[in-house]
């Protein structure tokens, strides 16, 4: 990991609709935003808040069950635009690289600021923390976000599916990953110079 460069961690989740096709021209939006920024290894800070939706504004039965979002949260939420000023604002005191597990979370926040006319926010590099855990242990598909950790035999931090956890659950996984590359990365080969004390062996034939 870089000094003096941010590493964000972020994770949204997303309207849903009740059935395939219903409503009609419906597209997921945001409704809820987790995010952790580290620093040096360290966490600089969180972040955590429901969002409005704009064009479909009220949740579907089954997009409050799999969540355990309500209606009134979403409600109280801050607006779309308070959100990408907020996520904007990340980058001003450091070059930073945006994580997330998977890339809907990019998808969507993309499209959104479009359907939105808003800008994007990020300018940073964009990391799929899903696709490097894939290559890095050989999978042949995409582990789920909580079954990575585990995987490591640690567990998810707070609850599945609550945003500001799952951001921080990525967090954790992303340092172990880097840790464990720390360890497999190439040493440069050892020289005979460096087994072989020469001063030694001149003073030797010196004699």
């Amino acid at each position: 990991m870089e000094q003096n460069h941010q590493y964000l961690f972020l994770d949204f989740e997303f309207t849903m609709p009740e059935t395939k096709g219903y409503p009609k021209g419906f597209y997921p939006e945001i409704i809820e935003i987790g995010l952790a920024s580290m620093v040096n290894n360290e966490i600089n800070s969180t972040f955590s808040s429901h969002v409005q939706p704009i064009k479909f504004p009220i949740l579907t039965e089954r997009c409050k069950s799999f969540l355990s979002i309500q209606q009134h949260q979403v409600d109280h939420g801050i607006t779309l635009e308070s959100l990408v000023n907020i996520l904007h604002s990340y980058e001003k005191d450091y070059p930073t690289t945006i994580i997330t597990w998977g890339n809907m979370d990019m998808k969507v926040l993309r499209h959104t600021c479009q359907k939105a006319n808003l800008s994007f926010p990020f300018k940073g590099r964009m990391l799929d923390l899903s696709m490097e855990y894939k290559r890095f242990f050989g999978d042949q598909n995409q582990t789920g976000l909580w079954k990575a950790v585990q995987e490591y035999g640690k567990e998810g931090t707070g609850k599945h599916h609550c945003a500001l956890d799952d951001a921080i659950t990525t967090l954790n996984i992303f340092k172990l990953v880097e840790n464990d590359k720390r360890y497999l990365s190439p040493h440069a080969p050892t020289t005979i110079g460096d087994r072989i004390d020469f001063s030694k062996v001149l003073n030797k034939f010196a004699l």
